[in-house]
């Protein structure tokens, strides 16, 4: 199947890399050529910011994950850079390994939740966050004007294979003082795990052992990197996870993507805890323990802002992708943030998505209040996000659209620091358009399904009649 991507090749900023399919033509495709470029690009930028000659690297199980890691490792030799490979690894591993390491940044090779065929290089700057929008820029640069000088013979960079930090990761997610090792046990929990045969099936069962959870039924746990269904951690992707759960009588079903940066779970009775509701629930754990502020982005659900200030925090808004929500938790001191797709951050063990640290930390939530997790679940406001997107002409000006719809909503609460986002007391609506294609993602949030969907409709009408105007 032959799929022409010739978006693939620029920054996609939600992930601070690049990335694109497997195979086809240099320059359509992430081909080989391809990832030397943009590998030389990163190595050549991290030595100028940093000075080092050091760079970690690390990959999810994904088919192509060999062949892109030897040519990156290559690559990097040839820059007279050492390079200490994780091997099978997950993004937040490597992300606590640069620091650890000294390290001028990492290279995490990954496509996250996208399919077999896609495959990314994730890139990390020297204290293991993602490369912000401007360095981003400046790799490119460097790479489209191939500005690459490569070492003499006696210069070249040495390998190190290291397989220690998923212990290291355990230990430092088991010295977290919310994280209670005692109390899980006690609990004696029976856990389904699906980890979509990628390194999360290492990773998620030696994560749970040390955290005492005796009993543990793996669903796609062998790294082969062949996924036995799309890997986006999705209610309509979790089926055999739902029914595992009831037929085990387990108390919990936990899903992450490929490389366990995502996070969701599914409740005893097989119903869905909404990936929307990672976060709200360990933040509401973190936040009975340490008062103070919250950040998602923008798309995210309203259920966060009202459990922060329930608790007497404040809750702050970031434009979507990662870079932006952990900037704002910089900017605002957040004690935990992350993303409505499953994504937790907890600034404690460092800036990233954690799906491990997020497992530590809902387990012990979870064993400490005594609760199903459908009953956890139902504690929570209840929202119902509805996710819809309008196709227009590719010589249509998106942006004096978004205008036109923020000037007819200027007296209700509006942001616009990430497309348009219009607030409606409780309920919301988020326009973004898309940086690859002539669509306007269109996200709304209400109390019910029904109004959620009216929601979105009204304002697409509104866009429909702005257009008949024109």
């Amino acid at each position: 199947m032959h799929q022409n991507n010739t978006t693939a090749l620029t920054l996609i900023k939600s992930i601070s890399g690049i990335r694109g399919t497997i195979g086809g033509a240099a320059g359509d495709g992430l081909t080989p050529v391809d990832i030397v470029k943009f590998t030389s690009a990163f190595g050549i930028w991290a030595i100028q910011q940093s000075g080092l000659k050091k760079i970690v690297i690390g990959r999810d199980a994904r088919i192509s994950g060999s062949m892109v890691n030897n040519l990156v490792v290559g690559t990097l030799q040839g820059l007279g850079i050492d390079v200490v490979d994780l091997g099978l690894s997950t993004t937040p591993t490597v992300e606590i390994a640069v620091p650890a390491e000294e390290a001028a940044g990492g290279i995490i090779i990954t496509a996250s939740h996208n399919p077999k065929q896609w495959n990314a290089l994730k890139l990390l700057n020297s204290n293991g966050e993602f490369i912000s929008d401007a360095d981003g820029q400046a790799v490119l640069e460097i790479a489209e004007n191939s500005d690459f000088n490569y070492a003499a013979v006696d210069d070249l960079g040495k390998v190190v294979l290291d397989d220690s930090y998923l212990q290291k990761h355990i230990d430092v997610i088991l010295a977290l003082p919310l994280v209670d090792v005692k109390a899980i046990t006690a609990a004696d929990f029976k856990v389904v795990i699906d980890c979509v045969n990628s390194t999360g099936g290492i990773f998620v069962p030696a994560l749970l052992k040390a955290l005492g959870v005796k009993t543990v039924h793996e669903l796609y746990c062998e790294p082969d990197g062949k996924f036995p269904h799309n890997p986006e951690p999705l209610p309509e992707n979790l089926v055999a996870l739902s029914k595992e759960v009831l037929s085990k009588r387990a108390d919990i079903g936990i899903a992450v993507d490929p490389d366990v940066d995502r996070l969701c779970f599914v409740c005893e009775d097989g119903s869905m805890f909404g990936e929307e509701y990672t976060l709200v629930a360990v933040a509401d754990y973190v936040l009975k323990h340490n008062k103070g502020n919250t950040v998602s982005n923008l798309s995210s659900t309203r259920a966060l802002r009202d459990v922060t200030e329930k608790a007497g925090g404040e809750y702050n808004a970031a434009a979507v992708g990662e870079v932006n929500v952990v900037n704002k938790m910089k900017e605002t001191n957040a004690v935990i943030g992350g993303e409505g797709n499953g994504g937790v951050i907890y600034p404690e063990l460092h800036y990233g998505r954690d799906a491990l640290a997020g497992i530590a930390l809902f387990l012990t939530h979870l064993a400490k209040s005594g609760k199903t997790v459908s009953a956890l679940r139902a504690s929570y406001p209840n929202y119902f996000i509805s996710k819809n997107k309008i196709t227009l002409t590719p010589e249509m000006d998106i942006d004096a659209l978004l205008l036109k719809v923020e000037e007819k909503y200027k007296k209700q609460p509006h942001s616009t620091i990430d497309g348009l986002k219009i607030e409606f007391d409780k309920e919301w609506v988020h326009l973004r358009k898309s940086n690859t294609e002539p669509i306007i993602r269109i996200y709304s949030e209400a109390s019910s399904e029904t109004v959620a969907n009216s929601l979105a409709n009204k304002i697409i009408a509104d866009i429909k009649e702005i257009l008949l105007i024109e």
